[in-house]
């Protein structure tokens, strides 16, 4: 079997790629298809990752080029990443939207496997368990993602013990999630209750999310060129209510849609604030 990835099929497939989800690969990650690529490889029993690429790009499997975006569209994640953003969330964003006395809603854009929501519903929780009384009025936190495989897995709300160890602390381990037999642990009830999945793809779709107080789109953005950048920022900014919050990846910035958010700046991080 001939593993490599020649320049014309990494080519063929980096558009292929971008007009289907708006993602750039940029030069010389013909590894990352190589690796992403090489299960569908065989599972579908090609003789080459080419051969497999020019099936895709020719969209004549189905099956395959689905398949292919699923491998290329899911990445690993982290619970709590980065920390501030949920420090933040605790001590200053809901504090405010507490005083409101309204519904709250969060977005979690491009969720992956569902650590991001998850985290979000933990940190909300664990701010009632101090205020009693806050968003009496409820919590709703809604997980997007292109990948139908990664949502079903989020929705399932069950990881391995290995998954847990990548930024869960044991505390929250124990409050919120129950151990199986088979050493696997499940969110608890009070967690999903919380949190709903829904597939939706940042280029090609509008969120419906109109009223949504709280945004999370981070370490997505990296993914896409300018313009794109643009429309999806764009599209979160309709989707906020005024005064709404934005949280972006450390190494992301609000490309075209400077006009729309003020940048706010923490002790903890930054984050931005809809106009």
């Amino acid at each position: 079997m001939n593993k490599e990835v020649s320049d014309k099929s990494y080519q063929s497939f980096s558009t292929f790629l971008y007009k289907e989800c708006g993602i750039v690969l940029g030069g010389a990650k013909q590894y990352l298809v190589r690796s992403r690529l090489l299960p569908l490889v065989h599972e579908f029993g090609f003789e080459s990752v080419d051969s497999a690429i020019a099936t895709i790009t020719a969209r004549t499997n189905l099956k395959l080029c689905k398949a292919a975006i699923e491998v290329m569209t899911t990445n690993e994640t982290l619970w709590f990443r980065d920390k501030y953003p949920y420090e933040i969330l605790k001590n200053t964003v809901l504090p405010n939207f507490s005083k409101l006395n309204k519904r709250l809603t969060v977005w979690s854009a491009a969720c992956s496997t569902g650590q991001e929501p998850y985290s979000i519903a933990m940190t909300v929780l664990e701010y009632q368990r101090q205020n009693p009384s806050a968003f009496s009025a409820g919590v709703s936190i809604i997980g997007t993602d292109l990948s139908l495989k990664v949502l079903e897995q989020s929705q399932s709300g069950i990881y391995e013990e290995i998954a847990l160890k990548r930024g869960l602390p044991d505390d929250m381990r124990q409050r919120y999630f129950h151990q199986h037999e088979n050493g696997t642990y499940i969110v608890n009830d009070q967690l999903k209750r919380l949190v709903s999945f829904k597939q939706l793809n940042l280029v090609t779709q509008k969120s419906s999310y109109q009223k949504a107080g709280i945004v999370f789109c981070r370490n997505v953005l990296i993914y896409f060129d300018n313009e794109e950048k643009t429309n999806i920022l764009q599209n979160i900014s309709a989707c906020l209510q005024k005064g709404g919050t934005l949280f972006l990846g450390a190494s992301e910035s609000l490309a075209g849609a400077q006009d729309q958010f003020d940048m706010i700046k923490s002790s903890s991080g930054l984050y931005y604030s809809k106009r």
